[in-house]
């Protein structure tokens, strides 16, 4: 069967982060999300998303097919569910469609004529923003107990301090010394040829993706998840960074999520909790406006190559487009529309010539090419996001 995930309607939701990726490429817990579809139904999985992103990330269409919401999160009751789908069958969830069978010759799809099953099982959805740090933990679990299922973990050190040792799990060649790590409250999962420096502490639950590293004396309370070859130190709560992003210094990182190619200056620091304990509105770009989120803590969101430089201080529920370059003392304004540079005393517009500058070296310290497809993309959020820009 071929197995392809759609956005579905929550993708505007989650901007700035589904600017420049599909809902299907979200990292929450260990894995992204295609990842854990992936691995649960042992194949290979393409997408449905935006036009302008469809070059980098195409869809592939056979005869027969399953579709996939790709706000849901795999479970094997949903598995098994999905893999004996037939012909005009669906599964929903209230009214949101979870997955079904289709066929190439269908030009549309009307659910009225299908088989609708229910699916009444607790089920992880990722609807907004803040769903990816807020649901990391249940995730990062799901994804510690499918991963790490029959297997035994890498040898770790005798010069740790271990706190519930088997909920600690190892890749191959993923190292970690003279460091402290308390499993208790959730698993902690190391990645392939990941690395933890001396003298960190670590509350779980959290994952250290393939080639991440934590840097020496860093505080890392759960959950949190960092991403391949991402880089952190200093104090970080709560949070998911994607893949390539670092804060390798001091600052503090709370109840925040970081795209990819992210950089926070060294003594960066963003609030989580105002000070008069309101809950958080955070700006939502489906409705152009400031919306409740329901949550006392709430801090930074941050799309992919945006970066800050020293000493930046983020006000509690601050939303970072992509491509913004932060570099000016002073609280910035709690939404920053993509490829903006400034800070507190103002923002002009980060020209993508410029903007193109700057992550081609970026990438290419990492050995990773930025293509003229990551630039099409990139020159469409431009023209997308002009609205928002004032300057």
């Amino acid at each position: 069967m071929n197995y392809i995930l759609f956005d579905g309607t929550v993708r505007d939701n989650l901007l700035p982060f589904t600017f420049t990726r599909p809902v299907a490429d979200i990292r929450v817990g260990i894995l992204t999300i295609r990842e854990k579809w992936e691995k649960y139904l042992g194949s290979t999985m393409t997408t449905i998303t935006e036009a302008y992103l469809s070059e980098k990330f195409p869809m592939v269409e056979m005869e027969e097919n399953v579709l996939i919401n790709a706000s849901y999160l795999p479970t094997k009751k949903l598995i098994d569910l999905i893999v004996e789908l037939k012909e005009n069958e669906a599964i929903f969830q209230g009214e949101e469609v979870i997955a079904f069978f289709t066929s190439a010759t269908q030009d549309t799809v009307d659910f009225s004529s299908y088989k609708a099953m229910e699916f009444e099982d607790d089920i992880l959805r990722i609807v907004n923003t803040w769903d990816i740090f807020e649901k990391n933990g249940a995730a990062l679990q799901a994804d510690f107990d499918f991963l790490t299922a029959g297997r035994n973990s890498a040898p770790i050190s005798e010069t740790n301090r271990l706190i519930h040792p088997e909920n600690i799990f190892l890749e191959e060649g993923a190292q970690v010394e003279y460091s402290i790590l308390n499993a208790t409250d959730g698993p902690i999962y190391l990645g392939k040829d990941s690395e933890i420096w001396e003298g960190a502490m670590v509350r779980g639950a959290f994952a250290l993706c393939e080639h991440g590293v934590v840097k020496m004396g860093a505080k890392i309370y759960g959950a949190t998840t960092i991403g391949p070859y991402g880089k952190v130190c200093g104090e970080v709560s709560n949070s998911v960074l994607f893949g390539y992003s670092s804060k390798g210094h001091e600052g503090y990182l709370g109840n925040a999520v970081l795209g990819e190619w992210c950089n926070i200056g060294a003594d960066s620091n963003n609030s989580n909790l105002k000070n008069n304990y309101a809950k958080v509105r955070l700006w939502n770009y489906a409705s152009e406006s400031f919306e409740q989120t329901g949550l006392q803590f709430c801090g930074l969101m941050m799309g992919d190559h945006s970066k800050t430089a020293i000493n930046t201080m983020l006000n509690t529920g601050t939303v970072v487009g992509v491509n913004v370059n932060i570099y000016v003392p002073g609280f910035p304004r709690n939404f920053i529309p993509s490829f903006s540079w400034g800070g507190a005393s103002g923002f002009s517009t980060y020209l993508p010539v410029k903007a193109f500058e700057a992550a081609k070296v970026m990438m290419a310290r990492r050995q990773v090419e930025f293509t003229e497809v990551d630039a099409r993309i990139l020159e469409h959020v431009f023209e997308l996001t002009k609205k928002w820009r004032k300057y």
